[in-house]
């Protein structure tokens, strides 16, 4: 009998540590792609590079993330991108030589959105921004 009543303990407590663990995992997930208002600071960085390689970096960044490129005005510098039916735009342009700016905004104007659709764009290039083209 106390085997029994000790295994039942055992069973109810692991299961409700897994449930936990569960929970707080689905929670940071969630929260990822959760709608939330975006500063327009957090929709520019700039990076030590040049804007061509920006540029290709950003096209790159887009397609790795499976968003789906729309237009890709090489000449002005921007790429239009659709992400879950919303219009995103993708601005490169040249500080100096060797530095550029790069502007994630929607299109529409309104800035509640996922922070991760402009984080994981930044974080390929910063991973990928010292590899040769």
């Amino acid at each position: 009998m106390k085997r029994i009543f000790l295994s039942l303990i055992i069973l109810l407590f692991t299961n409700t540590v897994f449930a936990e663990s569960f929970a707080v995992n689905n929670m940071t997930a969630q929260n990822t792609l959760v709608n939330q208002n975006i500063s327009y600071s957090d929709c520019t960085k700039m990076y030590n590079i040049n804007n061509e390689k920006l540029f290709y970096l950003t096209i790159g960044a887009i397609n790795a993330n499976k968003y789906t490129i729309d237009e890709i005005q090489t000449a002005n510098g921007y790429i239009i991108f659709n992400v879950n039916k919303s219009k995103y735009i993708a601005t490169i342009a040249s500080i100096d030589k060797n530095n550029s700016i790069i502007k994630i905004t929607p299109c529409n104007n309104i800035y509640y959105f996922p922070l991760s659709i402009i984080s994981n764009i930044y974080k390929y290039i910063d991973i990928n921004k010292d590899m040769e083209l």
